[in-house]
């Protein structure tokens, strides 16, 4: 089990970010694969990490719910089919709907995710993160999860 010392501090970091649902997307969402310590994860189309959260149930978002949840894991969204760069399943790639018809990626099941905290392309030091009541795992190009 992986915990932050600095968690309550990264707390209120979120708490004094905007008060967004989600960054919306303004196309696709590309999803890649990265090579980390970790293992090859997936990454968005900036090359930041993809989270999944371990309570979440199969297409369904718990985070939603959670008061300031979304604000520190960011729905991963998309306008459109998303994308499967090289190395990931076309077929493992869906949607759901969130509030205001924002459509969130899924990966096998998998509602996504970022972390406002990441700070570069393929950070890993916050992947298994225990934050929400939940921990945060990367996932691997066969949808399953890396802690």
């Amino acid at each position: 089990m992986k915990r932050i010392g600095a968690t309550t501090l990264a707390l209120a970091a979120i708490a004094a970010l905007p008060a967004t649902l989600a960054l919306a997307h303004s196309g696709p969402a590309k999803l890649f694969l990265h090579n980390t310590k970790v293992g090859k994860i997936l990454v968005n189309s900036r090359g930041y990490t993809v989270y999944a959260f371990s309570i979440d149930k199969p297409n369904r978002d718990v985070c939603v719910k959670i008061p300031l949840c979304l604000k520190a894991w960011p729905a991963v969204t998309t306008t459109g089919r998303p994308v499967a760069g090289p190395g990931l399943n076309q077929s493992l790639l869906g949607t759901i709907k969130l509030k205001k018809g924002v459509e969130q990626v899924t990966y096998n099941g998998w509602p996504l995710y970022t972390y406002s905290q990441d700070t570069r392309p393929a950070e890993t030091k916050y992947v298994n993160l225990l934050q929400f009541q939940g921990f945060w795992p990367a996932l691997n190009a066969a949808g399953k999860t890396i802690k």
